[in-house]
């Protein structure tokens, strides 16, 4: 098998001849493009939601973070706390373990999370060092969006612009590569997108707001996410590329390297899909964030229209980061 998440064939394989308990206390449990679990607590419910990284080498603290914190977010919830495991080789130096320990802590300190607990191994398992945490969340009993509540009508709102996890990890991993076609000014605003892929403040505002689902867009990027949300609600999507937002940066990067910013792994940005989007978006524009309407959920298949081309979206298969690191 190839590196990246398990394509949908083998994850429903395995799904299905894993059956797990279901528990009358568990509200939201397992499923294609749920990120999170609730558990209910009497008048309180806990969401709970795990995440290793492993596409990248550079700021994987800050990272585990963020993607964790997000999926936490993507319900609507504020994260509380978070469990870290660090899994290095051997020859990992005492100072590149705590550097990662340093970022987690940095990143844990804007979002107001506190670090529970977690694992620390030296293993001759991995041949780098992989990050791994669970985020937990808090919230009133029923309060929690899942991703399956996307209803037909809808409007789709994408956050911020996509593609700016992969864009950042490309101009720390591969330096070499990029600074042949990107200017200095243009590599430095690259980076600085590491700087944007919380989205719990945009989850936050719409948990408020009143949405009926949220997907943080990971690996497999905006097309993986949209597939995902539509597959989890049993519901259809249009969405058109012209609405789409991306950087000139990233468009760059993506046609240098010839893979599509819209299957680039896009943390950073949330899909939200909501009956009154262009409210929220004048909400979350107020609150400073952007926010773009990129299409309608349907009744019927998700189809991407670029250049007046209707295109069958279809199950995401492995994110674009993967396919360029074989390359390069």
């Amino acid at each position: 098998m190839k590196a990246g998440k398990l394509n949908w064939d083998d994850l429903k394989l395995i799904i299905n001849e894993n059956k797990s308990v279901s528990r009358e206390d568990v509200r939201v449990r397992s499923g294609i493009g749920e990120d999170c679990s609730v558990v209910t607590y009497g008048d309180y419910e806990c969401i709970l939601s795990t995440d290793p990284i492993t596409g990248a080498e550079n700021g994987i603290g800050k990272l585990a973070v963020n993607i964790n914190c997000n999926d936490i977010a993507s319900c609507g919830v504020e994260p509380i706390g978070i469990l870290v495991t660090i899994l290095a080789p051997e020859g990992t130096t005492l100072e590149q373990i705590n550097q990662v320990m340093k970022e987690v802590n940095e990143e844990t300190k804007k979002l107001n999370v506190e670090i529970l607990g977690g694992h620390t191994e030296i293993t001759q398992a991995v041949n780098r060092m992989i990050v791994s945490c669970t985020a937990i969340g808090k919230a009133k009993a029923g309060k929690a969006v899942a991703t399956a509540g996307a209803q037909v009508g809808d409007d789709i709102i994408v956050t911020k612009k996509l593609g700016m996890e992969g864009t950042s990890i490309i101009i720390n991993d591969f330096y070499d590569k990029v600074k042949d076609f990107l200017t200095e000014a243009e590599i430095i605003e690259g980076k600085e997108y590491s700087e944007e892929l919380s989205v719990v403040k945009e989850g936050l505002i719409a948990g408020e707001f009143g949405v009926n689902s949220m997907h943080d867009i990971t690996e497999g990027g905006v097309l993986g996410a949209l597939w995902e949300l539509a597959k989890a609600s049993n519901v259809g999507f249009m969405v058109y590329e012209e609405k789409m937002p991306v950087s000139g940066i990233t468009k760059k990067i993506c046609s240098n390297f010839s893979i599509d910013y819209m299957r680039f792994i896009s943390s950073g940005s949330m899909i939200i899909t909501t009956k009154n989007g262009e409210l929220l978006v004048k909400e979350l524009k107020s609150q400073g964030v952007s926010a773009s309407i990129i299409g309608n959920i349907t009744t019927e298949k998700g189809i991407l229209v670029s250049t007046g081309i209707e295109e069958e979206v279809l199950p995401p298969d492995r994110d674009e980061l993967f396919v360029l690191m074989e390359r390069v």
